[in-house]
């Protein structure tokens, strides 16, 4: 299917009508656990009252975010005749919007399928999008993705500042860059990303106090039961070899026990081996296409996701975009990562809201539904970095 003026209508009806339901569900919030919107009208609420008075969440441990965070919390307040909540999903759905008409304008110059594949595959998460800002850190990274692979030397270093915008929202975002084709493309658009990094950073200090508080929070976290440890945790306790229990702690339900800061310990060590062979990847590389830093920014957040101790549901937003970027170039090579991914959302939204009580409690249900999900991330994960290597680096 191309992106002409007929589907193009047909996009936009399909975008409305799924996102209508996305905000129904979000208005009723009533599926499996419930309590999705929770997370704005309460938290990013009471954040929001912090930011009011200078400060960043002082002492708050489910603060774990990097300062820029705070200007999408603060957002809402430039709609004043909105309610914070109301002002909130309203912005998010701007940005869900903004980078549907992005993917729909490159896939109409490519013949590709990006936007629909977003427009079909954020409906998977249920109402989580809406409820929560990593649909605004997404539209960055895509934006920024889109600008490196224009033609105009101006359009890099644009692609860098957005990417620099999204490393201090949410840090993954600056792996946008890791693709970027060496020589000057590398040159400008590094620069404009720690430039402007470090420009927002250096004003948010002089506003408000504490903004490298969310260090200490984030060193602080455990093993969430969400993760590919904690799933490997999960079935240990569920088959008596495991003593451990659950408990929630910084914001979300992690595993107490015997053998779980080694299990974290481990998640990090794997981490650290999936920037080093990033790192090495970009050394090795010798065979650049259009497509090359899509996919190579989708690799790097999918070898980052699976080894971290933390993923919650929003995260497949993160993979989701990811994807449809690299389903607008016609040389992807992330097509069956794609496809995994599509699955991995959907039993992302099973897990939490619907099961959440089963996932908490590990069941057998709720054990089946996680396990499924993170053999499918880290299927994705195994297969985008091998085919990665296989199109830039194996001759």
């Amino acid at each position: 299917m191309t992106v002409g003026r007929g589907p193009l209508l047909a996009l936009a009806a399909v975008w409305l009508l799924t996102r209508a339901g996305m905000l129904l569900l979000l208005i009723r919030d009533d599926l499996g656990i419930g309590g999705v919107g929770s997370e704005v009208s309460l938290l990013y609420r009471y954040w929001y009252g912090q930011f009011a008075h200078g400060t960043f969440p002082p002492g708050d441990v489910t603060w774990q975010y990097p300062p820029g965070a705070g200007l999408v919390i603060m957002a809402p307040g430039a709609l004043p005749w909105l309610s914070y909540f109301q002002a909130f999903v309203a912005l998010a759905l701007l940005a869900d919007a903004v980078v549907t008409v992005a993917l729909a304008r490159a896939d109409r110059a490519r013949l590709t399928h990006g936007a629909w594949y977003w427009a079909l595959g954020l409906p998977l998460l249920l109402h989580i999008p809406l409820a929560r800002y990593d649909v605004q850190t997404t539209a960055l990274a895509v934006l920024a993705l889109l600008a490196l692979t224009a033609r105009p030397a101006a359009a890099h270093r644009i692609g860098g500042v957005l990417a620099g915008l999204g490393a201090m929202v949410k840090v993954w975002p600056a792996l946008a860059l890791i693709g970027t084709p060496r020589g000057r493309t590398t040159r400008e658009s590094w620069t404009a990303a720690a430039v402007t990094a470090l420009t927002l950073l250096a004003v948010l200090a002089l506003l408000f106090a504490e903004p490298l508080g969310f260090l200490r929070q984030q060193g602080d976290r455990g093993v969430q039961i969400e993760s590919l440890g904690g799933t490997a945790l999960a079935l240990a306790r569920a088959t008596g070899l495991w003593p451990g229990s659950v408990q929630f702690r910084f914001g979300a339900f992690e595993y107490v026990g015997p053998y779980v800061s080694t299990v974290g310990h481990l998640a990090l060590f794997l981490t650290a081996a999936a920037f080093i062979w990033l790192v090495f990847w970009r050394i090795r590389a010798h065979r650049w296409t259009a497509a090359t830093p899509l996919d190579a920014a989708l690799a790097a957040v999918l070898l980052f996701t699976v080894t971290s101790r933390v993923i919650s549901p929003q995260y497949l937003i993160w993979l989701l975009g990811l994807a449809a970027v690299c389903l607008t170039s016609r040389a992807t090579v992330m097509r069956p990562v794609a496809l995994l991914l599509l699955p991995a959302a959907a039993l992302s939204a099973l897990a939490y809201p619907v099961l959440y009580e089963d996932v908490v409690a590990g069941t057998w249900q709720g054990l089946a539904v996680m396990t499924a999900r993170n053999a499918l991330l880290l299927a994705a994960a195994v297969v985008a970095a091998r085919r990665l290597w296989t199109a830039t680096v194996t001759s």
